[in-house]
């Protein structure tokens, strides 16, 4: 793929591709489930709640397996790693795809979900590599650009599928976008973009875990759990709102939700390209405009056009900040993979811990904006760690790529002129 850019023609390594081709399976497989769980509650025969362990047993799952399997894996060449996570993530789906009942279906389900925290941190040390250093940011998101797009196609994917062939088809077209990723993997991620050096192989995963000493990695992740449980705290109820506030059809939730994944997609890659000439400052944007984002939603609720447009800056602003944090918690750890992976199982807490706020909101009699203004404050409070994480940061310690390359450039210059 080539991009053309001030003259200059940027191509963009096939690897990436083959990264954000295996990150859509992977959104896919998380995405896809939310409309077939009823034909799958019929067809196996269990209750709604039961079927709806297959969503949540699955983000449980990522978060364990995002640690786990960086762990067992930190001495082994990383891109035999991701074949090795892809391969199960296939075999996860190829489970629920011949699952004779609800206990194989769910086997399946925690299979899969294994690879994903370990597939987004250990892939995105891959993605970074390469590319030259001011283009870090950008390169994180080009991976998860699969998932934005899965997100935007994966629940009327599935249900379109799922209405034509059954629920079991799908999983098998899933099953199919996995065999082709682990072939692109295999043929397009060069090998130098997947070694481990000699010393960090006999360090083992020692070093990792002393990162975890540093304050900065624990504010990052703290801001990650808050911006994304304060988005999925919203979202998780959307619906809701669109339906018994806006008044919307039930119907029009499909459209909405692709307006949405488009302001996913737009933010992941606005995200990027922002984060890599000012990370810190792009954090600070990003969960400032979702924060005000969500408020606004809330008291505009009512009005269609309103709904519409917050819908879709809440998809941008959401996932802007998601390369940014994934670069920023690798650098002040060293870029160590345990550290990139403890950012997707941070935000599957923050996800799980946002979606109860906004469900207790509700049962507790305050409405359908409530998840809203829960949201909003869920993500203000991460707004506030954002900004002491990058007012206590070590200076130039936690610079974007690109500031960093243009501090040592000054210092050089700098350096000459004294020696003339």
């Amino acid at each position: 793929m080539n991009i053309r850019r001030g003259g200059e023609t940027r191509r963009t390594p096939a690897g990436l591709v083959a990264l954000a081709l295996g990150s859509f399976g992977i959104g896919l497989t998380e995405f896809v489930i939310a409309g077939l769980l009823p034909q799958v509650s019929h067809d196996l025969e269990v209750s709604e709640a039961a079927a709806g362990w297959l969503v949540s047993g699955y983000a449980l799952s990522v978060a364990v397996g995002a640690i786990l399997l960086t762990a067992a894996t930190t001495r082994l060449d990383r891109k035999v790693v991701l074949l090795g996570l892809v391969a199960l993530f296939v075999l996860g789906n190829l489970l629920s795809a011949v699952a004779p009942g609800y206990a194989t279906a769910l086997l399946g389900r925690v299979v899969a979900a294994l690879c994903h925290g370990s597939f987004f941190g250990i892939g995105s040390l891959v993605a970074r590599r390469m590319v030259p250093p001011e283009r870090a940011s950008r390169a994180v998101a080009v991976m998860f650009a699969g998932l934005t797009v899965a997100n935007v196609l994966g629940v009327p994917f599935g249900a379109l599928v799922g209405a034509h062939w059954g629920w079991r088809a799908t999983f098998w077209v899933i099953t199919g976008i996995g065999v082709l990723a682990v072939a692109a993997i295999a043929v397009w991620v060069p090998a130098r973009a997947g070694a481990v050096d000699e010393d960090q192989r006999a360090a083992g995963l020692r070093p990792q875990l002393r990162a975890f000493r540093s304050r900065q990695v624990w504010l990052t992740l703290a801001a990650t759990a808050l911006g994304y449980g304060g988005m999925f705290g919203a979202f998780s109820y959307v619906a809701y709102t669109f339906t018994a506030v806006t008044g919307f059809a039930t119907g029009d939730i499909a459209w909405l939700l692709v307006v949405y994944g488009t302001g996913l997609v737009i933010g992941n890659v606005v995200g990027g390209r922002a984060a890599d000439r000012d990370r810190d400052r792009t954090l600070i944007a990003s969960l400032a405009g979702l924060a005000v984002t969500l408020a606004a939603f809330g008291l505009l609720a009512e009005g269609r056009l309103a709904s519409v447009v917050l819908v879709f800056l809440m998809g941008v602003f959401g996932f802007a900040s998601v390369p940014g944090l994934i670069t920023r918690v690798t650098d002040v750890a060293g870029g160590a993979p345990l550290a990139a992976s403890a950012n997707v199982s941070a935000s599957n807490v923050g996800n799980a811990l946002g979606a109860w706020l906004g469900g207790l909101a509700i049962s507790t009699g305050l409405g359908y904006t409530a998840p809203l203004y829960v949201g909003a404050a869920v993500v203000t409070l991460g707004l506030a760690v954002m900004v002491v994480t990058a007012l206590t940061a070590p200076a130039g310690g936690t610079a974007s790529p690109a500031q960093a390359a243009a501090g040592q450039a000054v210092s050089a210059t700098g350096r000459r002129g004294d020696d003339a």
